[in-house]
């Protein structure tokens, strides 16, 4: 019998609880009150729980006081109270206590009350002793036929566990649940049986289904939810039953409940491959997904819709739902806006790439009413989005990048320099929208207020723009962002008039303007008004030049490699064949350099937030000199070489993004090597393993048999062996170290490994510490290669380490020279044996509160103790 019992219940015992002793609950019980009693009762189903045992006489106690008892609280404690304590003795027999407590469940079940009814048959499911149950089987049958469906409910479930763990008791349980289940109308009444024949007798479920498979709609979600079960089980096991049964599940998609439309999509997609299932059931998880307020459930049915689509020959029926998919993007999480944008762009096509452009276009204006981190954030996967769309379908270009573009003016400095990395691809790998790109990006250059994005924006336009009046074009927009030049001249003229203005405006100077207003009438008004003085407002900088002026010197170090670029284009333009406009030329280079010049002045000037550092500084210089010097090296860097950098660089990121793609999908392919599994020979198989005989052997001589695991050698007795001598001594030995409470016992084995026969093998052993040797082993004779064990006891004093050295002398039989001797290995005991006392006592201390704990702890033996908790360790 084992000592463990079964636990059903789980109550928390309170710290500060004071537990009573048994002739305080027996008084309690006899004298109490109702009150009184179910106070007492309580602290005995915690004084059980602890582990602490009950008399035979509080049993009879709590039998004729608290059983007689009509009080419903008291009542349903002392089923906890029956359900924890023990109902057999220590042989295993039913305690005779029990007999008085069985008639009392039986009234209990004739009770008037339901509660009472329908409590106590709760309680029954959980009894695991036949002898208490088969007195009362007719008290439970009589149950069914109860007026309140909380009795009739509990009596299903009475008899179902009942059935399950003891079907002698009735064996008659499906035909009488069938028949109660006919005349059944309670929903849950109707599901607690449904699924007791679900498990115990599909075939009375299954024609209790076809009976009523048109009214599977009308039923409760709790009876769809058993039914959809039952289907999927039965077109498992028999998959000609799939066509009986798949109209009730498609119907069944049009149910009320979210969990019953969400199996059945489940369900219809095992039983049928066919493109009306699939469209079906992810149209049903589309609306789960658009309907469901839980964003957790929208990304487990998203799951499941990204599932759906790993199937290659899913994929196109899919496409068909993309704009459907988006409808998804109407829910706030940003987790589920992403997986929804990485799903649609994945089963997009040629068809419909128009339509979900024009939707992700509303999407981003619907995202300036949102808050500042999630809009952000929305607004980078729109962009990454409608990048990947550009790329895969070069047609709807002209139509996504002006949509883009509106993003460089954009606060959010991640998602326009996500636009301009989109941008450079576009213009790299869609040569007709190249001019019309540049022509929108020096369009919308000024707008920008970001120094990264402006400088990235500027490196593309200095790249791309190859012919004349785009270059022009693009050296007017660098003067007019930088406003008038030399900088530093104008910026202190501006400080010089600030102050002047400041000056004139300390006077107070009273002027009466007068206005014309029209009125409701059309007739014209005067209005007139008295201002103090006039007020001076300074025109907001151009953006490069406030750039530079709150100390971002590195784009005037990017703008000098630009200008470069630029100056050597324009050169390569007014030098091609016959014509030659030098001058215009070196003019062009004057401007540039004028330019960095001016910028090298601010940033030594002082005027800036921050001065020029020394790398930009040199920089600049250097590109002043070579637009001074005219190298013709510089042309063949500046120009070729980067643009073949550039074009390796986005070669390199389309295949990582095709690796991406690809690993991302899941490969449906079955190994070459792969056995097929026969059932005709799937009979015979390996009790200890469950594998097929016939797999295995056909795998093994194939050499494709799974390897098997490395044995544990930490876990089995060979980790305890301690070699003590080398493989290459005379006489070879290890020990293997057991320890049985307070002994330490050595089994030696000794290994003769000379051609020798060795006589007087003595194991001297001897020790330091709290060690102390109980019996010396006796002398050997060993042949050649011959082997013994030698076994060593050694008693454990105290929580000392200790060390073991050890020796093997011997003498060679026939040999006149001295004894021979070889050192062991010194073996080291870390004992922990009382060391595990101290820790008990830290225990008792740590729990002093907890009165359970301590006498769980105080009553265990010292060697259940030393064999549960802690063993002594060893090593070299």
């Amino acid at each position: 019998m084992s000592s463990e019992l079964p636990c059903y219940t789980l109550i928390h015992t309170p710290t500060d609880i004071d537990l009573p002793s048994e002739a305080q609950l027996k008084e309690k019980f006899e004298k109490g009150a109702d009150k009184d009693k179910i106070d007492a009762l309580k602290k005995l189903i915690y004084t059980i729980l602890n582990g602490d045992k009950v008399s035979q006489g509080m049993l009879m106690h709590v039998i004729r006081f608290c059983l007689p008892s009509n009080d419903h609280t008291l009542k349903k404690l002392l089923l906890i109270f029956w359900e924890t304590v023990p109902k057999v003795n220590a042989q295993g027999k039913l305690l005779q206590e029990m007999i008085l407590v069985c008639d009392a469940y039986r009234k209990d079940l004739q009770h008037p009350n339901e509660f009472v009814r329908g409590s106590t048959l709760r309680f029954l499911c959980k009894l695991k002793e036949p002898e208490l149950l088969e007195p009362l089987m007719p008290s439970i049958r009589q149950c069914l036929e109860h007026r309140h469906s909380y009795v009739r409910r509990n009596a299903v479930c009475a008899i179902f566990t009942i059935y399950k763990n003891f079907e002698f008791l009735i064996p008659d349980a499906p035909e009488l649940v069938s028949n109660f289940l006919e005349g059944e109308q309670d929903a849950s009444c109707k599901r607690n049986a449904f699924m007791m024949l679900l498990h115990v007798d599909q075939a009375r479920a299954l024609d209790y289904l076809s009976g009523c498979i048109e009214q599977v709609t009308q039923f409760g979600d709790i009876l769809q939810l058993i039914i959809v079960e039952l289907i999927y089980k039965v077109c498992h096991t028999n998959p000609a039953e799939r066509a009986r049964f798949i109209r009730c599940i498609y119907n069944l998609l049009q149910s009320n409940s979210a969990a019953v439309r969400y199996e059945a999509a489940g369900t219809l997609i095992t039983l049928s491959s066919a493109p009306a299932a699939i469209k079906a059931a992810a149209t049903a998880y589309i609306d789960l997904i658009v309907k469901e307020s839980d964003n957790n459930v929208k990304l487990i049915v998203l799951d499941r819709l990204i599932d759906l689509r790993q199937n290659s020959s899913n994929e196109r029926v899919l496409q068909e739902l993309v704009m459907d998919i988006l409808r998804v993007l109407s829910s706030p999480g940003f987790e589920v806006r992403q997986k929804t944008l990485n799903l649609a762009l994945d089963l997009v096509s040629s068809r419909n790439v128009e339509d979900m452009v024009m939707f992700l276009k509303k999407e981003i204006s619907k995202s300036a009413s949102e808050s500042a981190d999630e809009a952000d954030k929305y607004k980078q996967a729109l962009v990454k989005t409608l990048h990947t769309a550009t790329i895969k379908f070069p047609d709807v270009a002209p139509t996504i990048i002006p949509v883009l573009l509106e993003f460089l003016s954009d606060e959010n400095e991640t998602a326009a320099t996500y636009v301009l990395l989109f941008i450079r691809e576009a213009i790299h790998k869609l040569p007709p929208l190249k001019q019309s790109i540049l022509t929108s990006l020096q369009e919308g250059l000024l707008s920008i207020h970001k120094p990264k994005v402006f400088m990235a924006a500027l490196w593309i336009l200095g790249t791309y723009c190859d012919t004349e009046p785009s270059i022009l074009a693009l050296l007017r927009l660098i003067k007019q962002s930088l406003g008038e030049l030399p900088i530093v001249e104008s910026e202190m003229r501006e400080l010089e008039g600030t102050g002047e203005e400041k000056k004139d405006a300390d006077a107070p100077q009273d002027k009466k303007q007068t206005r014309q207003l029209v009125t409701a009438d059309g007739t014209y008004a005067a209005q007139s008004a008295i201002s103090s003085g006039p007020k001076s407002t300074v025109a907001e900088k151009p953006p490069l030049r406030r750039f530079l002026l709150d100390g971002d010197f590195f784009l005037g170090a990017s703008l000098a490699t630009i200008l470069v670029k630029m100056s050597e284009q324009f050169t390569i333009l007014n030098t091609v064949g016959a014509k030659d406009n030098s001058e215009r030329a070196n003019r062009f280079r004057a401007e540039a350099m004028f330019i960095l010049a001016s910028i090298i002045s601010l940033g030594k000037s002082g005027l800036a937030k921050n001065n020029v550092t020394e790398d930009d500084l040199d920089r600049m210089g250097t590109m002043i000199k070579v637009l001074a010097l005219n190298m013709p090296n510089a042309r063949e860097i500046l120009l070729d070489e980067c643009k073949k950098s550039l074009e390796l660089m986005l070669a390199n990121q389309k295949m990582d993004r095709l690796e991406d793609s690809a690993s991302s999908k899941k490969k449906n392919t079955v190994d070459v090597d792969k056995t097929i599994c026969y059932s005709q020979l799937a009979a015979r198989t390996d009790a200890s393993t469950g594998e097929n005989l016939f797999d295995l052997s056909l795998s093994q001589a194939l050499g494709t048999a799974p390897k098997s695991h490395k044995f544990d050698f930490s876990s089995s007795k060979l980790g305890k062996v301690i070699q003590l001598t080398g493989f290459s001594d005379p006489v070879y030995a290890e020990a293997y170290v057991n320890v049985n409470q307070y002994d330490i016992v050595l089994d030696v084995l000794i290994v003769n490994q000379t051609a020798d026969t060795l006589q007087n093998i003595s194991l001297e052993l001897s020790t330091v510490g709290d060690l102390k040797l109980v019996d010396k082993p006796m002398p050997i004779t060993l042949a050649p290669a011959d082997f013994t064990n030698i076994k060593a006891t050694v008693k454990v004093a105290s929580t000392e380490n200790g060390v073991i050295f050890s020796t093997i002398s011997y003498d060679v039989k026939g040999s006149t020279s001295d004894r021979n001797c070889v050192y062991l290995q010194d073996i080291k005991v870390e004992s922990f044996i009382f060391v595990e006392e101290q820790i008990l006592l830290l225990f008792e201390i740590s729990l002093k509160h907890s009165s359970d704990s301590f006498r769980y702890f105080s009553t265990m033996t010292f060697s259940d103790r030393y064999n549960g908790l802690h063993r002594p360790r060893f090593g070299n």
